[in-house]
């Protein structure tokens, strides 16, 4: 019942900047977690960031790997998370995914959210 379709990505060089979209549809009352995760090939989807939607003021979480550098935020009235892709290296090149938990709850591993979109690509040349 919900829906996700992200956008943004595409092919840059290192120190460039990217920011990817995430719209949401359907059913996205109530207290969401949105999460973006990435998947290079030939290595497991791993998390990147994490915003609750509608609650406690929009904390966020990263991974180490990219704080520092990405910055994910919300606009409430377009139902959109955007993912500030700043400083890119190399090794974020992989397909960044969008998720959604309806509980509200953040997680960590892909396990944690229900609805994903189909996802964008983003590469990184040295």
């Amino acid at each position: 019942q919900v829906q996700l379709v992200e956008s943004g990505g595409g092919l840059v060089q290192a120190g460039a900047s990217l920011r990817l979209s995430c719209a949401a549809s359907g059913r996205t009352f109530g207290a969401y977690a949105m999460a973006w995760f990435r998947q290079a090939p030939g290595k497991e989807r791993e998390f990147v960031s994490a915003i609750n939607w509608g609650w406690d003021s929009g904390r966020t979480y990263y991974s180490d790997s990219v704080k520092g550098r990405f910055t994910i935020s919300r606009e409430n009235a377009k139902n959109t998370v955007y993912l500030q892709m700043n400083s890119l290296k190399p090794e974020d090149t992989a397909v960044y995914y969008c998720a959604a938990n309806v509980r509200g709850q953040i997680g960590f591993g892909t396990g944690a959210y229900e609805y994903w979109g189909q996802g964008t690509q983003v590469a990184v040349s040295s």
